[in-house]
């Protein structure tokens, strides 16, 4: 993660930064997958998450603590007890599963109408890009309003968490956004 690692060092400045990323998403979308991807870690087994991952991704100097929250319907009612001092919000979808968009928009619209997570910044990930009936990130971003957000800065990105294809650029963007937002 070259471009990823150059952002890390720029916000190094003598101490350890920390920021804690909360990863939501419906079940099934490749939250954990994400998550060990991120981590190098072995993307073949995966069982759904019942509770939470917690995973420290620390990179020259600063700390990534990375929440991965289960999606699972009987589970979301718990996220609320998670919100509170994130940093930054990372919002996986499942580009291949057109049926549950909806359902996607729901709980994305809850979740940024909640006030611990006011002023967030917000990363979408469309992931999955590499099943052929994945929608584009366009396509994922019209379904998912992201355009009508106008109260946090947002961004994203398509990504594979099983070819790791698009995780740098999407975590370079909320490392620098976040970044910038503590130094202001």
């Amino acid at each position: 993660m070259p471009g990823l690692l150059n952002i890390l060092r720029g916000l190094r400045k003598g101490q350890e930064k920390e920021a804690r990323i909360l990863v939501l998403g419906l079940d099934n979308s490749g939250k954990t997958t994400i998550l060990k991807s991120l981590s190098d870690e072995d993307t073949e087994n995966i069982a759904p998450t019942q509770g939470f991952n917690i995973k420290a991704l620390s990179k020259d100097g600063f700390k990534l603590n990375v929440w991965d929250i289960g999606g699972q319907k009987a589970i979301r009612a718990y996220w609320p007890n998670y919100y509170e001092g994130t940093d930054g919000l990372v919002y996986v979808v499942d580009s291949s599963d057109e049926e549950r968009l909806a359902e996607c928009l729901e709980e994305l619209t809850s979740l940024l109408g909640e006030d611990d997570l006011k002023d967030v910044p917000l990363l979408v990930f469309a992931n999955k890009q590499d099943l052929d009936l994945a929608l584009e990130a366009e396509e994922v971003m019209e379904h998912t309003k992201l355009n009508d957000i106008s109260d946090r800065t947002w961004f994203i990105q398509a990504c594979s968490a099983m070819t790791k294809e698009g995780l740098e650029e999407g975590m370079e963007w909320l490392v620098k956004t976040i970044s910038e937002k503590k130094d202001s």
